[in-house]
């Protein structure tokens, strides 16, 4: 029964913005599971739901898993509508940002957690990605391109 009532949980937060305890205790009734708060928020716990904000500045339910998810959409566009330039020097790909974007743009590449990076250093404009691999360096700075297509 507790599995079939997660199971209901995730698919009425994929599909609703489900802001409250008590109004996914009423949705889960409608559906046919007679649950406490108490339930719910043991559920809320053991799912390991978070709260995000919508489009409309309000709070609803989501897995962890969907918020990083649309964290990194978010991390994606700033990196594509910042990046002036990339090239590379050895192992080390060197991106140029518009001043003061660096750390935002750092921060994209760290969330993609991409096999072939080793890590990032970023300053005021400027980003240097290191690769575990030389031989990855233009198929890294492929995918960097492509972001920024």
């Amino acid at each position: 029964m507790k599995s079939k009532r997660h199971s209901m949980i995730l698919k009425l937060i994929a599909s609703e913005n489900i802001e409250t305890q008590e109004e996914l205790a009423k949705l889960l009734s409608a559906h046919g599971f007679e649950v406490t708060q108490a339930t719910v928020s043991r559920d809320i716990k053991e799912l390991r739901l978070i709260k995000v904000q919508t489009g409309e500045g309000r709070y609803k339910y989501a897995t962890v898993e969907r918020a990083e998810s649309d964290m990194q959409d978010r991390f994606i566009s700033l990196f594509s509508n910042c990046v002036i330039s990339i090239s590379s020097a050895g192992n080390i790909i060197v991106i140029k940002t518009m001043a003061g974007s660096a750390s935002v743009a750092a921060e994209a590449i760290d969330s993609m957690k991409w096999s072939e990076i080793a890590g990032s250093i970023a300053g005021d404009n400027t980003i240097f990605v290191a690769i575990k691999d030389g031989r990855s360096i233009s198929e890294v700075i492929k995918k960097f391109q492509k972001m920024v297509q």
